[in-house]
Formats: structure tokens, sequence, C-alpha cells
């Protein structure tokens, strides 16, 4: 599990817009977004500057914290 921080999430919409870029690059993966803390739990075997790169190209800037 990867937590990521993706401070300017902070909406329903966000929580979609993050839910969807991580499920293109693996439909398998498990995302868990907590937008009070503005993080997202991720479990997926794919790479994680593949994931990042998604998040990314949905407009929201995200690291990994830890």
């Amino acid at each position: 599990m990867t937590r990521l921080s993706v401070p300017e999430m902070s909406c329903g919409h966000c929580k979609a817009a993050i839910e969807k870029a991580v499920a293109s690059v693996d439909a398998d993966a498990r995302v868990n977004v907590d937008l009070s803390s503005r993080t997202v739990d991720v479990e997926s075997a794919a790479d994680m500057s593949a994931i990042l790169a998604a998040i990314r190209e949905e407009g929201y800037e995200a690291t990994t914290i830890g």
C-alpha cells in the first residue's frame, strides 16, 4: 500500500477523478480516498510512477508520503 498526498483534492469530483486515473493504469487497484486528510491509499501491482503520472494528467499534483 502506498499513501499519496494530493493537496488540491477537496470534493467528490476530485475523488472520482483520482479513482478514474488510478483505474486507467490498473483496473484491479484498490483505492481509498480520504478527502479530509487529502490522501489516497493505493494498492496496485502497477508501477507507482505510472499511477502518479495518470493522476497528474487529471490535473492533480500527487506525491508519495513516507
